[in-house]
């Protein structure tokens, strides 16, 4: 069961649009805190778009965004983002202990170096995430699962209350889909908050216990066991769509 409390995200009344064709249209939407949360939704449906909305990375036409109550900028060093791998320049010259060492910089400020606590913190993340043999290795060197897991490292680095991922699943090998699932599930333990933009609903059900489908406008949001049903996935996708 979710905490009483704030919920982790709010939004109220979200428009955002690209151009005259809205992403996301007139959204109302409350994901509790301690979930771990998909957002659901067929190609073009605005899930991307929302994360991107809330976190201020798109400027929406209308609305409101609210993280545990409060606005983003009052309680930034509580929310972690997992950008698209794809969104990502692979050629910029860093290695995976420097990428992971980028959740520090939140606490630490732009103008003090990370110390040996901040490293030793990077550390355990990578190798909570696998990685622990690779930290000097450049991240444009690595495969596609080793460097969406490196991400998946800096935001644990960030301690934060609430993890945001774009598709952190997309085009990963088994090992760090594994990873990921373990990852996800040690944050639930300690009373943290994931909202996942996820596209393969045959493991929705295995990897998550609340769920937000979209289609542009919100289609159904709440707990997996009463709102992933064959009724809402219609009405989210124009049809129910194949689960294996």
């Amino acid at each position: 069961m979710a905490p009483a409390g704030p919920a982790a995200l709010t939004v109220e009344d979200l428009t955002v649009a690209y151009g005259d064709k809205p992403a996301v249209w007139d959204m109302d939407l409350a994901i509790p805190a301690g979930v771990l949360a998909a957002v659901v939704g067929p190609n073009g449906a605005g899930k991307s778009t929302l994360l991107k909305a809330a976190l201020g990375l798109i400027r929406p036409v209308a609305g409101r965004v609210r993280f545990f109550g409060e606005p983003l900028h009052r309680v930034r060093p509580r929310v972690a983002y997992v950008p698209q791998r794809a969104s990502v320049d692979w050629d910029f010259p860093a290695t995976a202990l420097d990428v992971a060492l980028m959740g520090t910089y939140g606490r630490l400020g732009w103008f003090r170096r990370p110390g040996s606590a901040e490293i030793q913190t990077a550390r355990a993340a990578l190798d909570r995430v696998g990685l622990a043999a690779l930290e000097a290795r450049q991240i444009g060197e690595l495969s596609g699962g080793q460097q969406q897991r490196v991400f998946l490292a800096r935001a644990l680095v960030q301690k934060a209350d609430l993890y945001l991922m774009d598709e952190p699943f997309q085009g990963v090998d088994a090992v760090t889909e594994e990873a990921i699932v373990g990852v996800l599930r040690e944050l639930r333990s300690a009373g943290k908050t994931a909202i996942v933009v996820h596209h393969d609903l045959a493991t929705v059900t295995d990897y998550f216990d609340w769920i937000a489908l979209l289609n542009v406008k919100l289609i159904a949001a709440g707990p997996i066991g009463n709102t992933f049903t064959p009724e809402r996935l219609q009405a989210a996708y124009g049809r129910v769509p194949l689960l294996s």
